[in-house]
């Protein structure tokens, strides 16, 4: 087979059949276990199947493609680049979107090998039109584009080089093209960016990055929006927050928060305002970014007291990630201007969204509920259990019954939902007494029968795992019920109870 392999390429160049040869050579390309070519594929030649790119028949096209998918998957890297740099970078011209799609995949196989990528630094031109790619039309072949440039400004080298001289030219050019190219640099030098302390003084020299946060209050509303997400990524990295603040945006966005109010078109932009400040505090500190910006919780506490449903979805999504952490309960126990009163209010009007919102905003609810309440073990002290409670009472006059009747309902996302509350509240005692005191709850949590499928009953067993594994279970629960819950636990979420017949004499 590799022989007849072998035979086909060589004769390819003055073929007077390329479709059946290249049928041929497709068929037994796949036939070859991928080992047994990998041993063979230095040893071919694939110029001839370069070359038969250039042809306009698209079945010759699609051909050529899925074989040199084949081989070249099979090639080290070092070998591709240093054999066929040069036929990739005339497929990154070509007309046909699989074609380029093919050379820059290849690329991006190149750059993560560092021998080989010495050959692609070595190469301006392919360089150059790697970044041309980034403003075609096709969407699939840009975004290839970006992540593989991104990996080549990973490198000292690659960095200097993307953003020296002609590289650096050609990207500001790509900018003008369009404003959703212009987007899709300031992607990759937001993704460069994030990378270290050096990559983002690169990217700021550029005055790529610079324009990017002036777009950032601009009075394009869209674009703003935009420039909020990018801003947000760079924003997960110390060095990047040092340098944000370092440049006022920090303080820039915490103004165009407080003047939503005054802006008709604030609702585009709001929520990603809100998501910024929300992972700024889930990576930072949610005290130090709560007290330095109280605009900030106060938004959120008041997008989650209106009537839009999707601010009260970012909304609810924020308080969970606050909440998510020990720190973030007791801003959230501290905050707002009553104190804790405006948490409590928020949080029981949570509660009703819960109950009583589109299905989408009631499983958001419940999410936020569940990482909101859950405390650690280590964490179960008087004042922070006695915080708990109160703030599961407030959810609802009855907070065991309304979980209870969620966790009932067939839909599974609000079935598991409910399951992820009780699990989180399941380790503290205050919550087992209310578990032990609702009338059937035991019977519910060891009924497998109630569970319609794998997601709900793997759901219930996390649930019982919690219950057996904390120290207060066996006192509030009673020896029997614990039995009865460790024995669940022992047979797994999906035990089936056998069930015996007996043979009567004369039934069918």
């Amino acid at each position: 087979m590799a022989a007849s392999i072998e035979d086909v390429l060589i004769g390819l160049p003055g073929c007077e059949d390329p479709l059946e040869a290249l049928r041929t050579l497709k068929t037994a390309a796949l036939a070859l276990p991928l080992p047994t070519l990998r041993e063979r594929a230095p040893e071919l030649q694939l110029a001839g199947v370069f070359s038969l790119l250039s042809g306009g028949d698209k079945e010759q096209v699609s051909l050529c493609v899925t074989i040199l998918e084949r081989f070249l998957a099979a090639l080290d890297p070092v070998h591709v680049a240093r054999n066929y740099k040069e036929e990739l970078q005339r497929a990154l011209y070509h007309p046909e979107e699989s074609v380029r799609l093919l050379a820059i995949a290849q690329v991006g196989r190149i750059v993560e090998n560092s021998e080989a990528m010495t050959e692609i630094l070595n190469n301006l031109e392919l360089l150059k039109q790697m970044v041309l790619s980034i403003g075609g039309d096709k969407i699939t072949v840009a975004k290839e584009a970006i992540s593989s440039l991104s990996r080549i400004a990973g490198s000292p080298a690659g960095l200097q080089l993307l953003f020296g001289g002609d590289l650096l030219s050609e990207l500001r050019s790509v900018m003008a093209v369009s404003d959703v190219v212009r987007y899709r640099v300031y992607e990759l030098v937001v993704e460069i960016a994030a990378v270290s302390p050096q990559s983002l003084s690169f990217c700021a020299a550029s005055a790529i990055l610079p324009q990017l946060l002036e777009e950032l209050t601009g009075d394009d509303v869209l674009v703003r929006v935009t420039c909020v997400e990018m801003v947000t990524a760079l924003a997960g990295t110390l060095h990047g927050r040092q340098y944000l603040a370092q440049q006022g945006i920090i303080d820039r966005i915490c103004n165009l928060i407080v003047g939503a109010d005054s802006d008709p078109f604030s609702g585009l932009y709001l929520p990603g305002l809100v998501k910024f400040f929300g992972n700024l505090a889930m990576v930072d500190s949610p005290q130090q970014i709560c007290e330095h910006y109280p605009a900030f919780l106060q938004r959120v506490y008041d997008m989650a007291e209106g009537q839009e449903t999707t601010m009260i979805g970012v909304a609810v999504d924020t308080l969970g990630v606050l909440g998510s952490s020990l720190e973030g309960k007791q801003v959230l126990q501290k905050s707002g201007n009553g104190g804790r009163s405006r948490f409590l209010k928020v949080f029981q009007r949570i509660g009703h969204h819960a109950r009583n919102g589109p299905t989408e905003l009631r499983v958001r609810c419940l999410d936020a509920i569940s990482s909101i309440m859950f405390l650690p073990p280590d964490d179960h002290t008087d004042d922070l259990l006695a915080m708990a409670e109160s703030w599961f009472r407030s959810l609802s006059n009855q907070p065991m019954e309304m979980f209870r009747s969620m966790a009932a309902q067939p839909f599974p996302e609000l079935h598991c939902g409910a399951l992820k509350v009780f699990t989180a509240i399941a380790n503290q005692r205050w919550a087992q007494r209310m578990m032990i005191d609702s009338p059937g709850f035991m019977e519910y949590i060891v009924d497998r029968s109630v569970d319609p499928d794998k997601d709900s009953k793997d759901a219930k067993f996390e649930l019982v795992k919690v219950l057996i594994h904390a120290k207060s279970t066996a006192e509030v629960f009673g020896n029997q019920h614990y039995l009865r819950l460790r024995a669940y636990h022992r047979e797994g979420p999906y035990y089936v109870k056998a069930v015996s017949t007996v043979a009567v004499e004369g039934a069918e």
